[in-house]
């Protein structure tokens, strides 16, 4: 709650100077300003100008900004003033501005917005600068910005503040510009192959589409409890029956579970189907996807990730889940029963909870514990257990197994996909384990979605799907370790 008796010495000299203005007739939060460049577009236009070039040009410029630098030495001043694209600096003089415009500036406090008309110079250390000849007074900051080299150097406390992190580091200003620019590129790979971007409801009744721990709320006036959607799978699997063939959908998920550097509570992914494909195709689509990122936004396939060196250009690798265990462990899950992977599981020390006392989770538990921390090099791990892959169609070749895999890079997954399954009977099959594995206790579990299935009933194509965690993959092209850094306000603890 505010309250002026914790107001520091700064915050009350502030608070008198905006009363000032108010005194002098200026609005402290001012009113709409017109400008004519910023300071990216004179940089490009100006930065190779000599001084004496730029006198001849005699060019003129408005823009805006808030004030991060200021020095002042009698009639005369210098400040830099920072706009979206960056700083420029501004050279002020009394006989130019007039004494009531020059008196705004002197008050004037770092953290201030201010608008600059002037022409463009460059001074005798040969920095591009605005010479003003009109001063505006925008917007007062009544908070004292934190230290350049002091402030703000507590990681919790920058996420927290978000705006004050934007307004002092380059790096963050750097990292929201460009997760944008990540999302429009991913749009627009898929919409140049001819997908088409939809939209599916973010409230759900049924708890389907992946397995996870879900958030609950309730709708009053239906008087329903709904899920905030843990995926956007079974809705865009529809859309692919109704005919629509290939769509995706880029939005936000909400998983109830842990967090750490690389789990938010609510995150985005992309999901995509493509009708009459399978897993092979999904493996090209998303092969190309990122060498497609890696091209347009970084110039090169070949990335520096936290000083691992990330290779893109060549194929990626394929490895089927029990081959990759059997190569670190020498056991070959293809010949192993039931029992003897609980035995198995004992003899190496893997804990299981009642409803992982079967083969396929014990295969997954193996793998997590021998192969994941080892796959640096983007791989694709594909065949997992029919116990883990409740959406995916079962392998050919050992029903114990699925068309699925996920893709995996500096130890993490960043994307799973699948041969849909389409068969309906099997799908209802697939529900009604599911079911009884959450009366064994995973409350990670699907429920059985009836529409669904009468959806398959119409008949759905062979599709191949596919799902990629953008925040990992924004992380990845931004040099992030931390979701929270890629995130412009990560969910955080109470203080």
């Amino acid at each position: 709650m505010y309250n002026e008796n914790n107001l520091t010495d700064q915050e009350i000299v502030r608070r008198e100077k905006m009363n000032e203005l108010k005194e002098m007739g200026i609005d402290p939060f001012g009113s709409s300003f017109k400008r004519t460049s910023n300071s990216k577009e004179i940089r490009t236009k100006y930065e190779n100008n000599t001084k004496e070039e730029l006198l001849e040009l005699h060019k003129t410029a408005i823009i805006a900004g808030r004030i991060m630098t200021k020095r002042r030495k009698g009639r005369a001043g210098f400040m830099h003033i920072q706009d979206k694209f960056g700083q420029i600096q501004i050279y002020l003089r009394e006989d130019m501005l007039g004494v009531d415009q020059y008196n705004l500036y002197r008050k004037s406090d770092l953290g201030d917005i201010v608008g600059i008309e002037g022409e463009i110079i460059k001074t005798d250390m040969g920095e591009l600068s605005i010479k003003a000849t009109k001063y505006t007074h925008l917007s007062k900051a009544l908070r004292p910005l934190p230290e350049k080299f002091h402030g703000l150097q507590d990681k919790e406390e920058a996420r927290r503040h978000r705006y004050v992190d934007l307004i002092m580091n380059d790096e963050s200003r750097r990292i929201a510009f460009l997760r944008p620019k990540i999302i429009r590129s991913i749009q627009n790979f898929f919409d140049a192959r001819g997908f088409v971007e939809v939209e599916t409801p973010i409230l759900q009744p049924i708890l389907g589409g992946a397995t996870a721990r879900p958030f609950i709320t309730h709708h009053n006036t239906l008087d329903m409890d709904f899920y905030l959607r843990i995926a956007t799978e079974l809705p865009l699997k529809k859309l692919i029956v109704g005919g629509m063939e290939a769509v995706y959908e880029i939005g936000r998920l909400f998983r109830n579970e842990g967090m750490d550097s690389t789990h938010n509570p609510e995150f985005t992914t992309i999901e995509a189907y493509l009708a009459y494909s399978d897993m092979e195709g999904m493996m090209e689509i998303i092969e190309s996807m990122f060498r497609h990122l890696t091209t347009n936004l970084l110039n090169t396939n070949i990335i520096n990730y936290q000083e691992v060196t990330i290779d893109f250009s060549k194929p990626f690798k394929k490895i089927h889940m029990v081959d990759a265990i059997k190569e670190e462990t020498g056991i070959n899950f293809f010949t192993v029963s039931d029992e003897e992977a609980i035995s198995l599981a004992k003899k190496h020390n893997i804990k299981l909870k009642e409803h992982e006392k079967v083969f396929g989770h014990i295969v997954n538990l193996f793998f997590e514990k021998y192969v994941e921390d080892k796959l640096i090099q983007p791989t694709f791990l594909y065949g997992h257990p029919l116990d883990i892959s409740p959406l995916a169609k079962k392998s050919s070749k050992d029903s114990r197994f699925t068309e699925r895999f996920e893709l995996f890079i500096n130890t993490k997954e960043y994307a799973n996909a699948f041969t849909e399954l389409n068969d309906p009977i099997d799908q209802r099959e697939r529900f009604e384990k599911q079911l009884k594995e959450k009366e064994l206790g995973n409350d990670e579990a699907n429920e059985m979605d009836i529409d669904f299935i009468e959806a398959l009933e119409y008949g759905m194509p062979p599709t191949g799907g596919l799902g990629i965690g953008i925040d990992r993959t924004c992380m990845l092209l931004a040099n992030v370790d931390s979701i929270r850094d890629i995130l412009l306000f990560p969910h955080m603890r109470n203080k």
